[in-house]
């Protein structure tokens, strides 16, 4: 089953699902439901579609608390072959061409290309995300500018900072491969944001999320930082690259 393919009113109810399963897994069965405005029936039948056909998975849902009697409860997001049906890259072609460059002209080459695709991808967001002057609301504002780009960004405030979650990436593959890309993305954050942030994971390392710390308050750290990045006014955009709690 493709759920991109999928015709007719159930499959693009079933496309939904998938799609917040992409964006905002890992969630609950009863998360999905509130949010599309559908039975827990349907949603379940849906969800048990996406699990047979390998496209999503669950896993037992952090406890906050006591928990009663029943089953354990469950999230659930997408495989990498679940999030393939929403990514229209060329992703083969891509390694293919980074492979040449690195053998023809080194690592360096690589990290070139990453820097200059990164600036590409969020440079023509920088002056919206630098008008903020709390690091916080800036990740904020850099979610929004990856939402757009395709990234399903959010940010969840945690401790005394927050974390900025990318629930889609569209190079993953290519990215697991060539971790250069990855890295040049996180030093991309740290200088638009203006602290020493941390990659806590990576889709690209088979994590459910990128994930991003980053600190309220402006470190030392931060000057160590390459600041890439242009001013707004510069080179075009170029494309990027080609599981269900039944509360039971």
């Amino acid at each position: 089953m493709d759920v991109v393919k999928n015709v007719g009113a159930d499959g693009r109810t079933r496309e939904s699902v998938a799609r917040m399963l992409l964006e905002q897994g890992p969630v609950t069965a009863g998360q999905v439901a509130d949010s599309l405005g559908l039975s827990s029936a349907a949603v379940r039948r849906h969800l048990d579609a996406l699990l047979a056909d390998g496209q999503a998975t669950y896993r037992s849902a952090p406890r906050r608390g006591p928990r009663g009697r029943g089953r354990p409860a469950k999230v659930f997001l997408l495989t990498a072959a679940g999030r393939a049906q929403f990514e229209h890259t060329y992703d083969d072609l891509a390694v293919a061409a980074l492979r040449f460059l690195s053998e023809r002209d080194g690592e360096q080459a690589i990290r070139s290309f990453a820097e200059r695709r990164v600036t590409d991808l969020v440079g023509q967001h920088r002056a919206a995300v630098v008008a903020a002057t709390d690091p916080v609301a800036r990740a904020q504002r850099l979610a929004a500018a990856l939402t757009a780009e395709g990234y399903a960004a959010s940010t969840e405030h945690v401790g005394s900072g927050a974390q900025l979650c990318q629930h889609h990436c569209p190079v993953s593959h290519v990215a697991a491969e060539f971790p250069q890309l990855c890295e040049a993305e996180t030093a991309a954050f740290a200088d638009l944001l203006g602290v020493h942030v941390q990659r806590l994971a990576t889709i690209a390392r088979g994590d459910a999320v990128c994930t991003t710390h980053v600190p309220r308050a402006p470190s030392a750290a931060v000057t160590t930082v390459p600041t890439f990045l242009p001013t707004p006014s510069v080179s075009p955009k170029t494309p990027p690259l080609n599981r269900m709690e039944a509360s039971e």
